[in-house]
């Protein structure tokens, strides 16, 4: 496996999908703006999203791919036999969850949205709309199924790619925005679900030159699926500690008008960097580290694992510190069109600053996880997230009347170091995990680069000032060209002290 190229091969249709997503929510934000419709659809399509999130980025694959690596690994039958009994238990799982809370919607939604009015436009609007949504949870949930036999494989792209439908379903309604008016958002929620359905479709071609899924009413759950049983929900929990948190975050939130709107907006923006330094590494390294592991090869594996970590800290830190010093400026030529405004800028921009401080724990708590799921391990991330997600809630609520919504992201950022640092200490205590020279050697040179390129950064950023600000029509472009620039010139530095070397490209792990 090339740890680079198959990072950048995930990476690459994830930015497209994450571009694509950015598009959707500056015409969301030009539609809808800010306010209690918007809280509404964000709750209807929070809640089957952080499920896509739970299942496709990573956490499935956590708990599937080293066991049917596995089977793979003695015959191709056994592997066959072991992903049908999966599947067929899953349709059976997803229908009967979908089909409950279809039925019992409004005390659902109640629970995910306590600070929306009982018997409010807003509430009813968020049952109807969560109603339309829900489904595509069953979808998307079999369509991770079928990514992670396809990343089983080493076969990546597909499954990084299947995202961009949604978007592009979610696009094409919102270019009707001013035709559509007061049932916009109903259109948008018949389309996540149809989006689900083509997503299951698209990735079923491209698996069945490797596994036939079948439909069958007798199931055989044998050792190997109740191990996998167990595994999964622990792996829900332990890869997900992010995305939980923030679905926390998005419940607190609703108890303060227009706090989902900000608290969504602001995730949009540091997730396109944790989709490449932490999900895009963690999901490729996986199957080749279970192999590793398997085999006993631990100067490969401490190589894969070193390498990994390596590419996530070059990827994250800069990312992390242009956030710090333009959030107001990025979530303005992102977002600051239409009804989208100056004042929902600011809140925005204060709750991607306090996000972007734990955008590297957020990305290391992805890859630390990974090293334990490809030893079978799901039990210690989940037993660390539990005390990191109980943290962060204790935090959110005990300071969210003083502070208001600005303590989820803050809380957010504490309880994803803390995670990250737990699971540090104990790889080292387990001996999983050693530095080598070589890393200890990059890193140094890359936070030099990460120096260099944040102190350019912000001198383009003061350069431009006048053509950033919220009335400026043509910021975007100005944004993109400070972000090119900042990116070159730490590509460059990174280059030229050897922070990062064209050969490691072609390298093999």
């Amino acid at each position: 496996m090339n740890l680079i190229k198959s990072t950048s091969t995930f990476s690459f249709f994830t930015i497209i999908s994450r571009l694509l997503g950015y598009l959707r929510d500056i015409l969301i934000a030009i539609f809808l703006g800010v306010g209690p419709i918007t809280d509404a659809f964000f709750v209807a399509f929070r809640i089957p999203n952080t499920f896509r999130r739970l299942f496709s980025e990573g956490t499935f694959n956590a708990a599937f791919v080293p066991s049917y690596s596995s089977e793979l690994s003695k015959t191709k039958k056994r592997a066959s036999n072991f992903a049908n009994n999966i599947f067929n238990l899953l349709i059976i799982g997803l229908f009967l969850i979908v089909l409950l809370i279809e039925i019992f919607m409004p005390f659902f939604v109640s629970l995910i949205a306590p600070g929306f009015d009982e018997g409010s436009p807003k509430m009813e609007l968020a049952i109807n709309l969560t109603r339309i949504t829900f489904p595509f949870l069953f979808f998307i949930c079999l369509s991770s199924f079928f990514s992670a036999v396809l990343n089983s494989h080493n076969k990546f792209a597909a499954a990084a790619a299947v995202p961009i439908i949604l978007n592009i379903f979610l696009i094409g309604v919102l270019l009707f925005g001013k035709i559509l008016d007061d049932q916009l958002v109903y259109y948008m929620s018949y389309a996540v679900t149809f989006s689900g359905i083509l997503q299951f479709i698209f990735l079923y071609f491209f698996l069945k030159k490797y596994y036939l899924p079948k439909i069958k009413f007798k199931i055989n759950i044998d050792s190997k699926v109740k191990i996998f049983f167990k595994k999964l929900l622990p792996s829900i929990f332990s890869s997900g500690v992010t995305q939980i948190n923030i679905l926390v975050g998005t419940i607190i939130a609703t108890f303060q008008s227009n706090a989902v709107s900000y608290l969504y907006y602001a995730d949009r923006i540091y997730q396109i960097n944790l989709a490449i330094a932490g999900i895009a590494i963690g999901t490729v390294v996986l199957p080749q580290l279970s192999k590793h592991i398997q085999n006993k090869k631990k100067s490969s594996i401490n190589l894969i694992q070193n390498k990994a970590l390596e590419l996530s800290l070059f990827l994250s830190i800069p990312a992390t510190v242009a956030l710090l010093i333009a959030s107001e400026e990025i979530v303005s030529a992102l977002f600051g069109y239409g009804s989208f405004s100056e004042i929902g800028v600011q809140n925005t921009a204060l709750a991607v600053f306090y996000f972007a401080i734990g955008l590297p724990s957020f990305s290391l708590n992805k890859l630390f996880s990974t090293f334990f799921f490809a030893r079978h391990d799901t039990k210690t991330p989940f037993y660390i997230g539990v005390i990191t997600v109980v943290l962060n809630i204790i935090i959110s609520i005990s300071f969210f009347n003083s502070v208001g919504f600005i303590i989820i992201p803050i809380a957010s950022s504490i309880s994803a170091w803390i995670n990250a640092i737990l699971l540090f200490v104990i790889l080292k205590k387990d001996d999983l995990f050693s530095f080598n020279t070589a890393f200890v050697n990059r890193f140094i040179r890359i936070i030099f680069s990460v120096i260099s390129m944040g102190i350019f950064f912000n001198f383009l950023v003061n350069f431009f000032r006048n053509f950033l600000v919220y009335d400026e029509s043509s910021k975007f472009l100005y944004l993109i060209m400070i972000v090119l620039l900042g990116f070159i010139f730490y590509l460059v530095i990174a280059i030229l002290i050897k922070a990062f070397k064209i050969s490691d490209i072609k390298l093999k792990y």
